[in-house]
């Protein structure tokens, strides 16, 4: 069942994905969450991991890394901070070993070379070389978190591509499957009737373009 999910999330654009989403009023767009390559590419289930600021009681990393399974999606809150990581070389080298999914960041990570190397998807607001030790706490692991504006529960689903990054709540999974396949379907018949060389205003006419994404209820 989780294979055939993947099948059909990774046949879908992110395009595909928000539009649906908005038609369902589902708020997905993950804001300023990019990937460090724009050939990247990410599907799957969310392992949350929230970070704040320390306190007297020092700072904390975690060592979660080797507890996940392969699929998985490291989604990290760390409140869009960009003045220190959360993520560098010797996470993505391991999560690469486990085939994780990928890594999304609401802040930064560094070692950007090694996720290049290993073509491990990192979707980040942006990297730099500030270590994150001492000066961040794990506050909370598999409990909702933020990710550039959007909330993200343990095991929604998530699609990254060089548009950025979405997210569908576990619990709308098929609804906006089905939307996002009949939106797809319409652009796809939308540009072969463009290259047969019909007219663009004609082509979105016919297959209801500008109503694709408009809430129905």
């Amino acid at each position: 069942m989780q294979t055939s999910i993947v099948t059909r999330l990774d046949a879908l654009s992110c395009t595909d994905l928000s539009d649906a989403m908005d038609r369902l009023k589902i708020v997905c767009q993950c804001t300023d969450i990019m990937p460090l390559d724009r050939s990247f590419n990410l599907t799957g289930k969310a392992w949350t991991l929230r970070y704040g600021p320390i306190g007297l009681d020092g700072g904390s990393v975690g060592d979660y890394i080797d507890d996940l399974e392969a699929g998985q999606v490291v989604v990290i809150d760390n409140q869009a901070r960009l003045d220190t990581t959360v993520w560098g070389d010797l996470l993505t080298s391991t999560a690469a070993r486990r085939q994780l999914a990928g890594t999304v960041i609401d802040g930064i990570c560094r070692d950007v070379d090694r996720a290049l190397e290993l073509n491990y998807p990192i979707f980040s607001r942006g990297n730099w070389m500030r270590t994150g030790k001492d000066r961040v706490r794990v506050e909370a692991i598999q409990a909702p978190v933020t990710l550039g504006g959007v909330r993200v529960q343990p095991d929604d689903w998530l699609r990254g591509d060089g548009d950025g990054l979405v997210v569908i709540p576990a619990g709308s999974l098929s609804e906006v499957l089905a939307v996002a396949e009949e939106i797809h379907q319409a652009e796809e018949h939308i540009r072969a009737a463009i290259e047969a060389g019909v007219p663009l205003r004609k082509a979105r006419a016919d297959y209801g373009y500008h109503a694709l994404q408009t809430p129905r209820r």
